[in-house]
């Protein structure tokens, strides 16, 4: 839908039923790839910024190979509980969430809280 009018229509059928923002909207096929650059690669904890390119890197193996919208995120937190609660709040973007280069076993701890507070996919592959 393009921004008209008409795009209200859009809006009143997602306050109806939730479920109708993966219809009307891009959410469906946009995926978050987030970090805190804590374990990157080999370089170990390089910090959000440095990671940004291999976060790229990931989004476009996401498109090239499943044709998957990605936005990376570098979020400068290494605080778990404040981590979970940035990505929590992200929920209304994104249909799936994809940790990615967060070290062990703080990886572990975030996605298995943000499965028990989101409704959408969690997953890593570190």
């Amino acid at each position: 839908l393009a921004y008209s009018p008409g795009v209200a229509a859009a809006c009143e059928e997602i306050v109806a039923d939730p479920a109708n923002a993966f219809r009307y909207t891009s959410r469906g096929n946009l995926v978050a790839v987030v970090t805190n650059g804590t374990a990157v690669l080999g370089l170990g904890d390089i910090g959000p910024l440095a990671s940004k390119p291999v976060m790229e890197g990931k989004g476009c193996l996401f498109k090239k190979f499943a044709g998957i919208d990605v936005f990376d995120l570098e979020l400068n937190e290494k605080n778990l509980d404040k981590l979970v609660d940035v990505i929590t709040a992200l929920e209304p973007t994104f249909g799936g969430i994809n940790l990615e280069d967060i070290k062990a076993p703080d990886c572990f701890y975030v996605e298995r809280e943000l499965r028990k507070r989101m409704k959408i996919p969690v997953f890593h592959d570190d």
